[in-house]
Order: structure tokens, then sequence, then C-alpha cells
């Protein structure tokens, strides 16, 4: 369980550091993904989804 926190807790940092970082530029692009259809931004969830389990997998074997 200490290990899924410390996890769940650097996911927090790193989704952070561009709201921190680039709070305008963070405005812009979420006014922008308001536009794109829903099916796209599924897919991209999706995509990335995938990357991060390959990530995890990858990581987890060595």
């Amino acid at each position: 369980m200490a290990f899924f926190l410390c996890v769940i807790g650097m996911v927090m940092i790193v989704e952070g550091i561009p709201y921190f970082a680039f709070p305008e530029k963070m405005k812009r692009m979420l006014a922008e993904m308001q536009k794109l259809p829903a099916a796209r931004l599924r897919r991209f969830g999706f995509v990335l989804m995938m990357v991060g389990l390959a990530l995890v997998y990858l990581g987890r074997g060595l």
C-alpha cells in the first residue's frame, strides 16, 4: 500500500507541474480540448493508458 501511495503521489506531482509552471498556457490548452470530439479524446486516453501499462510492465520486469 505504501508503494501505491508513493506512485499516486508522484503522478500528482508530475500532473501538477504544468499547472504550476504555465497556468495561462494550460487554460488555453483546456479551452482547445473542449473543441475536440469526444471520440478523439477517448482514443488519446486509451493510447496513454496502453503506453503507461507497457511502461509498468517493462519496469516491473527489469
